[in-house]
């Protein structure tokens, strides 16, 4: 593809790729920290006449807003980082990683893409309805993930961060059109016709929508990492340290706006 295409291509798709994520991202956090405190107060008069209406528009938007953000993010990574090997495996600054391309990438690659199986596996399993348990366990994941991108998979800093970005972003779209929209398609029917949803359907909905607001703020710190490359070289921390922690520091910045949620009332 010659390069005066391309960069008209990334152009287009990175415009599409934020407005997407804008939307989707947005009703997400309306979905957690606005509608949930809200819906928790409603009688099931109320309800009976607000779910019906207002919630198929605002998942209509929200599953679109979660599926052109994942098309355009596919293909910026394509364009950006798998047509550019340098992007992928050039020289990089001291400690970054990357350098010769591994035999091992091409794994790691498809490990960011089907990463979401074994999320799926272990949200479904008994750890995955412990909250901090699981947080603990997913946060190891994540930094054997990293480690594995910059020291098997030889990944610079950019590309082991937005193959995270991608591995996360893929698991929060599986979530929101394969766990999140048919649970809430019956719990809107059933509330419509007056009756108590499933209560294993309404914690499944209510838990994925959780795991990606938890996903949502570190994956937006590797969606600016070409400004956080300085960073990682002034303090030395490579890949590994400074990634994992931007997660942790995202987990726990999400945590503390779900209890200001709590807290924040109508008149």
């Amino acid at each position: 593809m010659p390069h005066e295409v391309a960069d008209q291509l990334q152009a287009l798709f990175r415009w599409g790729h934020i407005v997407a994520g804008v939307l989707w991202i947005g009703l997400l956090y309306f979905f957690n920290f606005v509608n949930g405190p809200f819906a928790a107060t409603m009688d099931k008069d109320t309800k009976g006449k607000v779910v019906p209406e207002l919630m198929p528009r605002a998942l209509f938007w929200f599953r679109w807003g979660a599926a052109w953000t994942w098309i355009t993010g596919i293909l910026l990574l394509g364009i950006v980082y798998h047509s550019n090997k340098s992007m992928m495996f050039g020289t990089p600054e001291p400690g970054m990683g990357g350098g010769e391309r591994s035999d091992s990438a091409g794994i790691m690659v498809l490990l960011a893409v089907f990463g979401f199986l074994i999320y799926d596996v272990l949200a479904k399993s008994a750890l995955g309805k412990k909250n901090q348990n699981f947080a603990v366990l997913c946060l190891v994941l994540v930094a054997a993930v990293v480690w594995a991108f910059e020291h098997v998979g030889g990944l610079t800093y950019r590309a082991a961060n937005i193959h995270l970005g991608g591995m996360f972003g893929t698991m929060m779209a599986f979530n929101v059109w394969f766990r999140i929209w048919p649970a809430q398609k019956k719990i809107i029917a059933a509330v419509k016709a007056g009756q108590a949803p499933d209560a294993a359907l309404v914690a499944t909905s209510g838990l994925r929508s959780k795991h990606n607001t938890y996903m949502s703020v570190p994956l937006i710190w590797t969606m600016i990492n070409q400004h956080t490359v300085s960073y990682s070289t002034q303090f030395g921390t490579g890949i590994y340290v400074s990634t994992v922690l931007a997660v942790a520091v995202g987990w726990l910045f999400v945590s503390w706006l779900y209890k200001k949620a709590a807290t924040v009332k109508g008149f």
